[in-house]
């Protein structure tokens, strides 16, 4: 699963314009999961319940590469300099990109798509299997980008979805982490450090070492991700 994410609020007329994609139920059912297209619903409602952020989600079939592309370009061309762009994503990932409901979509179309925006700050969360190689094949495509990856899994671990949960492993810290569990020192904003020191450390946990998350790319640890 894969995931992207953007925050509201992050300064007086900072906005945050997301993407949400989940898919559970690919085409037959063999590849079918249980809870990626509630993972988006759940990141979704998360930034729709700030106020401050524009939010779009596609979920199941009508996530197909050339939409997911589509309604990324759509969302982020209103935003500006100080707003920030996020793409979440949940679903099934192979080394080198996410498969959309109809086939597989590269990290680099993906970039390149964020790239058009006139945002400073970007922000991709990934929920799927080995998302961590996004951090490997795209070193040189980041590296003068303002882009924040945070993703549910080393390149070589699958992302989990534990039986009685409603969301995957690493979507339900996310939530819980943005919802103010991550809010350390108590000021009713969530940075990019703290966010990643509670999902950091509830998913390794829960997971018995299985699945790490990785947070890496040129940002402030202090970055805020949501405010409330």
């Amino acid at each position: 699963m894969v995931m992207v994410l953007a925050c509201c609020a992050l300064g007086a007329q900072a906005k945050t314009f997301a993407v949400c994609v989940g898919i559970s139920d690919y085409p037959g059912t063999a590849n079918d999961l249980h809870v990626s297209a509630g993972d988006a619903v759940a990141v979704s409602n998360l930034f729709a319940s700030n106020g401050n952020c524009r939010v779009s989600i596609l979920t199941n079939s009508k996530a197909t590469g050339n939409r997911v592309c589509e309604l990324m370009e759509q969302t982020y061309r209103a935003a500006g300099a100080n707003d920030v762009v996020v793409l979440f994503f949940s679903g099934h990932g192979y080394p080198g990109g996410l498969y959309c409901y109809d086939g597989q979509l590269s990290y680099d179309r993906i970039i390149n798509v964020m790239k058009k925006s006139k945002a400073k700050s970007k922000v991709i969360m990934a929920d799927a299997c080995y998302s961590g190689r996004m951090r490997d094949d795209s070193n040189q495509s980041l590296n003068s980008k303002n882009v924040l990856l945070f993703l549910s899994s080393r390149s070589n671990e699958t992302s989990l979805e534990m039986g009685g949960m409603k969301n995957s492993l690493f979507t339900y810290y996310l939530v819980q982490g943005l919802k103010g569990k991550a809010d350390y020192s108590r000021d009713r904003t969530v940075t990019a450090k703290e966010l990643f020191k509670y999902v950091h450390t509830k998913v390794v946990s829960d997971s018995r070492q299985h699945q790490h998350p990785v947070m890496w790319g040129r940002f402030d640890d202090n970055l805020p991700l949501i405010r409330w």
